[in-house]
């Protein structure tokens, strides 16, 4: 009985294992563009942990996996935070970061998705490594 149990446990781990495995980010067509026109002649670049500068006027939000931190016109960095940062990519809420010590967003970093004319909370995502874009000289 005890090993038909084990049994069991190692057979649900490992469905729940492949359950996760990562799909295929869906966009519409207008978001394939958006992504297209900000990366446009650049090319992707080793991923950091963290950004530079951090501006949060220089963020454009494509979907909900996929952000943008803009560095100038020649540098983009892609932000596709772990397990999406739903419901950001609907245009009707705001990523809010709070930035402690060296005042970076970081890889690991938490964000919250808030709906600022009422102000509540609808969803965090945890920040990855941050690809950026860079346009080549020459």
């Amino acid at each position: 009985m005890r090993r038909l149990s084990f049994i069991i446990l190692a057979v649900g781990g490992l469905a729940a294992c492949s359950a996760s495995v990562t799909q295929p980010i869906q966009r519409s067509a207008r978001q394939e563009d958006q992504l297209r026109r900000a990366l446009a002649g650049k090319v992707a670049q080793a991923p950091v942990d963290c950004l530079p500068t951090y501006r949060s006027a220089d963020m454009e939000v494509v979907d909900d996996n996929t952000i943008l931190f803009h560095d100038g016109a020649n540098r983009v960095y892609v932000q596709s935070p772990r397990g999406g940062c739903a419901p950001i990519g609907s245009g009707h809420y705001t990523l809010v970061t709070h930035l402690y010590g060296s005042g970076q967003l970081c890889r690991g970093d938490i964000s919250q998705v808030v709906d600022l004319p009422v102000g509540f909370t609808v969803g965090s995502c945890s920040m990855s490594e941050f690809i950026p874009y860079v346009k080549p000289r020459g």
